[in-house]
């Protein structure tokens, strides 16, 4: 099994959807792309995650970031249970694709394969895997839980949030970090190029070894 991680392009598959037949790479186009997958159809915490997306949509459209689901079962039955998404939600409206992949053969090649989690016919599952995916069709960040934890949606927008500071102003953002705090200097900034890059100063952390690499901005 081919191993997707960060840095690695996503396949460019075409696969069946709510939406109907959609190329990946196509879908991405010249933005972000947030592709997750889910283990089955009909399951209690894949329907509580997908109500929490479609919740959450009007977020991510706001930051230009497009939803794509997938799960192992095919297009009607996709359909189907979104009845019972919109349902668990009141006023949940499922906007985004739900992409099919009833033979398992497409998460094997985007790595989202539950090592664990079998069905009753002893197949693998999809794992609950998450992949931010950038205009250029690589993985920017991901998140891998297990068929037994659902995702925190305030930390994906958290992380999309990061990803576009990072990717506009060349800075990295620290722990626990929100839009509109300080943000840090990359080490490969010297602090003449610092200088440069952020006329609106900066402040570098006192710390034991005097190397000052610690250096926070405001961007």
């Amino acid at each position: 099994m081919p191993g997707l991680t960060i840095g690695d392009t996503v396949p460019n598959l075409e696969l069946d959807s709510t939406h109907g037949k959609i190329r990946i790479h196509d879908y991405v186009g010249n933005g972000y792309v947030i592709l997750f997958s889910h283990p089955g159809d009909f399951t209690p915490v894949c329907t509580t995650e997908l109500a929490a997306m479609a919740n959450y949509a009007k977020e991510f459209e706001k930051r230009g970031v497009k939803l794509l689901g997938i799960s192992c079962d095919d297009v009607q039955s996709h359909k189907e249970w979104t009845k019972d998404i919109e349902a668990y939600k009141t006023g949940c409206k499922v906007m985004y694709p739900i992409m099919a992949d009833p033979d398992r053969s497409a998460i094997k090649q985007l790595n989202m394969v539950d090592p664990d989690e079998k069905d009753s016919e002893g197949v693998q599952l999809p794992s609950r895997t998450l992949h931010i995916v950038g205009p250029d069709k690589k993985v920017k960040l991901s998140f891998l839980y297990p068929a037994c934890t659902g995702r925190n949606m305030d930390e994906v927008v958290r992380a999309v949030d990061s990803l576009l500071t990072a990717a506009k102003h060349k800075v990295a953002t620290p722990a626990n970090w929100k839009p509109g705090e300080c943000v840090v200097i990359q080490p490969g900034v010297s602090d003449d190029e610092a200088k440069k890059l952020f006329p609106q100063g900066f402040e570098t952390a006192d710390l034991p070894s005097k190397k000052g690499y610690l250096r926070f901005t405001k961007v």
